[in-house]
């Protein structure tokens, strides 16, 4: 079924593109609430708690994405609507967008207060003491590590798996945006669903990196720093993207981030100053851009991995049968 699915991903990403995040009774926030249910049952201090809740956690909705796919193995209108109501469910890219210009917009106007009420919509730093250039540094790198959370891996991810992958990759995130931060609760509970992100952003990261490259302005720049600074981030996925944003704006992230109640000292990436009103929209913008070119590239993955699977000479299957053609943390 690679049509159908190719074809949901590409209708799925544009309904994001149209429409954004649902309003009301988003399921991933559906998701979210199931999910502290769970929690609540099975939470201990203990790395085998953390494994059982991410188990169940992710084990469900990949699960259900498996059954769905089997009951629509045949039909391939039903797959395809399903598949582009999967991924419009599990992208974020038109929302990232929306809040980075609404950003981008407070800060030329001088509007402070704004931008610091807004910031929450985009990451968990404390904002009451940033200045405009600390709130653009914020933005730009949750627009630079989400292009990859929010876009270009559920896209990879449902190309690799299809709909079991679309489900499947968007709950791990979410569980890792849940518990995958140290703290004193979860500091073991939340290692297994912390690594389990970080193994599923491993690739996605990278070519979110690398998308973000082709569209700087110097591009050769942008790929140094890439190249120099990617691994000095905590994260082993986030230092990519942001690195690569870095490098495409000619602005300089990382330093003092201040959470409540904690606060992270991180190193710089790039070389130029601090990003300002105009680079905010500028990441806006790359992400736009990245997220067009993953689209095109997650649909034309998935054609070709289900085109060559299982064929032997004459183009049949191994049947006979002729084909008919988802901030600090556990490192």
């Amino acid at each position: 079924m690679s049509a159908p699915d190719a074809t949901g991903l590409v209708a799925g990403y544009l309904l994001d593109l149209a429409l954004g995040d649902p309003r009301r009774w988003h399921p991933v926030a559906g998701f979210g609430r199931a999910a502290g249910l769970l929690e609540r049952k099975v939470y201990a201090p203990r790395r085998r708690n953390g494994v059982v809740f991410t188990a169940v956690a992710v084990g469900v909705p990949v699960l259900a994405g498996a059954g769905l796919a089997a009951l629509t193995r045949r039909q391939p209108v039903a797959r395809a609507v399903l598949v582009a109501a999967a991924t419009w469910t599990v992208l974020g890219g038109r929302t990232l967008r929306r809040e980075a210009t609404t950003m981008s917009s407070h800060l030329a106007n001088g509007d402070l207060d704004a931008a610091r009420g807004r910031l929450g919509h985009l990451c968990g730093r404390d904002p009451s003491a940033l200045d405009e250039r600390e709130l653009a540094r914020a933005t730009v790198e949750s627009v630079a590590e989400n292009t990859s959370d929010a876009v270009v891996a559920p896209l990879f991810w449902g190309a690799v798996a299809g709909l079991p992958g679309l489900l499947g990759y968007r709950a791990a995130n979410t569980l890792d945006a849940m518990v995958g931060h140290r703290s004193g609760r979860y500091a073991r509970f939340g290692t297994a669903s912390a690594r389990l992100d970080d193994a599923l952003n491993l690739v996605p990261s990278r070519l979110t990196g690398l998308l973000t490259i082709a569209f700087a302005r110097d591009r050769k720049e942008a790929f140094r720093v890439w190249r120099r600074d990617r691994d000095d981030h905590p994260s082993p996925n986030a230092g990519q993207c942001e690195a690569a944003m870095a490098g495409a704006l000619g602005v300089r992230l990382g330093g003092r981030n201040v959470y409540f109640g904690r606060s992270e000292t991180r190193p710089f990436l790039g070389d130029g100053p601090k990003p300002g009103h105009r680079d905010v929209a500028r990441a806006a913008r790359l992400s736009a851009a990245a997220g067009g070119v993953a689209v095109g590239l997650a649909a034309g993955l998935r054609l070709a991995f289900r085109g060559g699977r299982g064929r032997t000479a004459g183009g049949r299957d191994h049947l006979g049968r002729r084909e008919e053609r988802g901030h600090g943390r556990h490192l």
